[in-house]
């Protein structure tokens, strides 16, 4: 009889890349436009042709670009009349939200014992885990939405709305890392900003921007709260971005998502990332003006990034010295002499996925030879990124980890 269990895990892996570059591929190109758009609003100048003038453009920029010449202009309310072909800026938001979320639910949900869940963290079922997750995606947005539409509205509020969407962005941070396995939660998180950014485009960006053509061709005067309203999402999906791209990119990064005190890891980085994108803002608007880069954005950024990355440095591993003891010396450390404390250390914390009958991803770690053929792997997964055993569920300990990597180093050093 044929088992066919490995090519339903062989469409899952197929599913799954196809997703994941699908994603990658829309994502760049929604936020290429997001920050072409941010830039090209920031270095917009007044025009000098009286005629632009005249039509109600209020800035443009010139631009050169793959040997042709490029005049974008802007116009302070609507033009005087629309043009026979508009183009809109809304299925690169849309595609990449659907493919995150399918990418989301073929990778966690449907695994959510083993993504999701880490019965250190919190042990609870995965139908709970399972809706939970969902929660935080939509939870966040409604809270996000009534805080836009309650002091979001009030004039010169916007420091003060900034502040209060980070305080939510950094409670919801520190319960999901209380809720969740530390690789999950981060991307959850990233994926609950970027349901919000895409939300911004569904329900107040696109919509306000068809009111307007709505007006225009009804020859009705436009409301220009809806350029203000989406003006201010807009902005708001800019200083999300980079903040979600880390927490996209932190399952690669064990060391940050596995830490004690991983939620203050994340929102310490996405601070950071948030830093990075208002010194690009700034950049663009003082480069208008003459002015000097505000550097202060950046010095902050890299400072915040700098204290993290000296926080979570590993503690220096003390290797054993050869001593006196009777008047013999010890044997200095070897490959071969730790091979059998990596052997027990394999069958206690591996063997039990990577085996003759299991073999997850096509690892099998049963035997010495086995344990030979994938050490570069045991050394990425398990002491490079931490990532291995999966959510630590054999409680692997950090001096075994060391283990194993001195092992390596000299196995390819000796």
């Amino acid at each position: 009889m044929i088992d066919l269990a490995p090519w339903g895990h062989y469409a899952l892996d197929w599913l799954n890349l196809l997703l994941r570059w699908a994603h990658v591929i829309v994502a760049i190109a929604w936020i290429g436009s997001s920050f072409y758009f941010v830039w090209l609003d920031n270095t917009l100048t007044p025009p000098e042709d009286p005629k632009l003038k005249a039509q109600g453009v209020g800035g443009e920029l010139w631009a050169v670009h793959g040997g042709g010449f490029y005049n974008p202009q802007k116009y302070l309310g609507a033009p005087p009349r629309l043009p026979a072909h508009l183009h809109w800026f809304y299925w690169e938001s849309y595609s990449t939200w659907l493919t995150g979320f399918a990418l989301f639910t073929v990778l966690y949900l449907f695994n959510a014992g083993t993504f999701l869940i880490d019965k250190t963290v919190y042990d609870w079922p995965p139908v709970a885990a399972i809706h939970a997750a969902l929660g935080f995606l939509v939870g966040f947005w409604l809270i996000y939405d009534v805080l836009c539409r309650t002091v979001g509205r009030m004039p010169g509020r916007d420091g003060l709305l900034g502040a209060l969407i980070a305080v939510v962005v950094v409670a919801a941070t520190w319960l999901a890392c209380q809720l969740f396995a530390g690789r999950a939660a981060f991307l959850l998180v990233g994926a609950m900003m970027a349901t919000a950014m895409s939300a911004n485009v569904f329900f107040w960006i696109i919509p306000g921007q068809r009111k307007v053509v709505a007006a225009m061709k009804a020859g009705e005067p436009v409301d220009p709260v809806h350029g203000l309203r989406g003006k201010q999402r807009s902005v708001h999906n800019t200083y999300f971005t980079l903040p979600v791209l880390f927490a996209m990119l932190s399952n690669h990064y064990g060391w940050a998502y596995g830490h004690a005190h991983n939620w203050l890891v994340l929102v310490l980085i996405m601070l950071a990332g948030a830093l990075i994108r208002q010194f690009f803002v700034a950049r663009h608007k003082t480069e208008v003006a003459g002015q000097r880069a505000p550097w202060g954005w950046a010095v902050a950024s890299v400072a915040v990034l700098l204290g993290v990355a000296i926080w979570l440095a590993p503690a220096p591993v003390m290797r054993p010295a050869a001593t006196a003891d009777s008047g013999a010396i010890s044997a200095p450390e070897t490959a071969a002499s730790l091979l059998p404390q990596v052997e027990a250390i394999v069958a206690q914390r591996c063997a039990m996925c990577h085996n003759a009958a299991l073999a997850q991803k096509g690892v099998a770690l049963h035997t010495l030879p086995l344990i030979e053929q994938h050490a570069q792997q045991i050394y990425q997964q398990a002491v490079v990124l931490k990532a291995m055993p999966m959510n630590n569920a054999t409680q692997i300990t950090d001096a075994e980890r060391a283990v194993l990597g001195r092992w390596f180093e000299l196995r390819n050093n000796p």
